[in-house]
């Protein structure tokens, strides 16, 4: 785990897949959170934005601490030397993921990306496709062996969402969880939920010695 300031500073890449409300809203949780995040969107997510919210491309990027351009290799976190907490892609397109299996990558967001890998740093995806082929699992099964995290935003209907809102709060609070961060946004099993197990309760202390 990186010390000092590098353990606060989180990178984020947003892609061009289906579900860029994902990458604002981990953005926004991040700064609640007090994290410095390094945020780097894809032109093919600027697109995606404006077919999908109603956020604007600088909109987004003002919610982070710093933004870089998508073809600008020689930003901070295009280094091993620049310390992170790690990095979050989301969403990740099927090309991105690509990119990151091969080593191959052609902007600054995979080549991020890259550098979490080679510097054995949390590297965090939330692909989005459906249905998959076995070329696809095999890349995901060769990043995942390669060290990422494969963690597409599945929905948690145990936790009985009432909006979409509700449904992206509990996957990004999710993401946070795998690194070690607490979003607040998360309906838990056996602790917020009232249908399901509660943790077991300690005997009652007994202060009569039983007899023999």
């Amino acid at each position: 785990m990186p010390s000092s300031a590098a353990t606060r500073r989180l990178v984020v890449g947003i892609s061009g897949a289906s579900g860029v409300i994902y990458g604002v809203r981990l953005l926004e949780v991040a700064r609640a959170l007090g994290l410095e995040t390094h945020l780097v969107i894809s032109k093919a997510a600027e697109m995606t934005l404006g077919y999908e919210t109603e956020w604007k491309p600088d909109q987004v990027r003002a919610l982070a601490h710093t933004a870089y351009a998508a073809q600008d290799v020689g930003a901070a976190i295009a280094s091993g030397s620049f310390k992170t907490l790690g990095m979050i892609v989301a969403p990740c397109s099927i090309r991105t993921m690509s990119e990151l299996a091969t080593g191959v990558t052609t902007s600054l967001l995979t080549r991020a990306g890259d550098v979490m890998l080679k510097e054995r740093r949390p590297l965090i995806l939330m692909i989005r496709e459906t249905p998959l082929h076995l070329g696809h699992l095999r890349t995901m099964t060769s990043l995942s062996e390669m060290g990422a995290i494969i963690a597409p935003p599945v929905p948690a209907l145990y936790a009985r969402p009432k909006t979409v809102d509700e449904l992206i709060d509990q996957s990004v609070g999710r993401i946070f969880d795998l690194l070690g961060l607490d979003a607040t946004t998360t309906k838990r099993w056996g602790e917020d939920l009232a249908q399901g197990r509660r943790r077991p309760q300690p005997p009652a202390a007994n202060p009569k010695t039983p007899k023999r």
